[in-house]
């Protein structure tokens, strides 16, 4: 289980800045979703450096985020969200309660069992939870010649990177799954939400170490891959139309 992988779980902080600066943001039809019962009170689950917590506070929404890498909880606090360092299954909610708690690109860090669990505890009846990543999805020909990229400088990745489009233990499934199962919830919902970006070759080159399969390589086979990765995109072009395919798994949490 991707959970029990602490090594790659903790990879991100090694460069916050870095991950805060190039990670893809959310549709503002998530967030719209999400909100749609009229949530105030949130809680993110592995908050990172706060991307998905200051949608929800520009919202006018107040978010607590809970975070286990106090690097990456430093570049939140700097955002003005508020912190508390512990991963979700060991964090100490003293009694406090939420209308929704959020997870984006983070829940498949957590226990999915305990996770929708402690999820439907701290919930107000009625509240709900809403997980969900952004899966990128590769333009035809580039996908191909990407690919080729991976299977000269590391292979390893070539056949289940979420950076060339797979989503690594279908997470989807998994969440949705734990949800339905826990008992406090509604039938989960699964939605998807596509939206396009632009990335030059030194936008996506940034991106790549601060994916967990990408960082726990030996550095020289990175430092190969950025190479040839940044060789294919400049000789397509030196820019590209990024689409994404952002999924939500989601469920409100039964009336007591």
């Amino acid at each position: 289980m991707l959970h029990e992988d602490r090594l790659r779980a903790g990879s991100f902080g090694e460069d916050a800045e870095q991950y805060d600066r190039s990670r893809p943001r959310y549709p503002a039809a998530l967030v719209d979703r999400l909100l749609s019962d009229g949530a105030r009170r949130v809680l993110d689950v592995g908050a990172g450096t706060g991307i998905v917590s200051a949608l929800f506070a520009e919202r006018g929404c107040d978010v607590l985020g809970v975070e286990p890498d106090d690097r990456m909880g430093a570049l939140a606090r700097r955002r003005g969200i508020e912190i508390e360092e512990a991963t979700f299954e060991d964090w100490e909610d003293r009694g406090r309660r939420f209308d929704l708690v959020v997870s984006g690109q983070a829940w498949h860090w957590v226990d999915p069992v305990r996770g929708a669990a402690k999820a439907a505890s701290v919930l107000h009846p009625g509240g709900r939870v809403g997980v969900f990543w952004n899966q990128g999805v590769h333009r035809q020909p580039l996908r191909d010649a990407l690919v080729g990229s991976y299977r000269r400088a590391a292979p390893e990745l070539a056949d289940h990177s979420i950076v060339l489009g797979f989503v690594e233990g279908d997470r989807v499934e998994v969440a949705a799954s734990a949800i339905d199962g826990n008992g406090w919830f509604e039938r989960a919902e699964v939605r998807d939400f596509w939206w396009s970006t632009r990335y030059s070759t030194e936008q996506w080159l940034d991106q790549l170490p601060t994916h967990s399969d990408h960082r726990t390589l030996p550095p020289p086979v990175l430092e190969r891959l950025v190479r040839d990765v940044g060789r294919t995109l400049d000789g397509a072009g030196g820019s590209f139309e990024m689409d994404y395919r952002t999924w939500l798994v989601t469920a409100r949490r039964t009336p007591a």
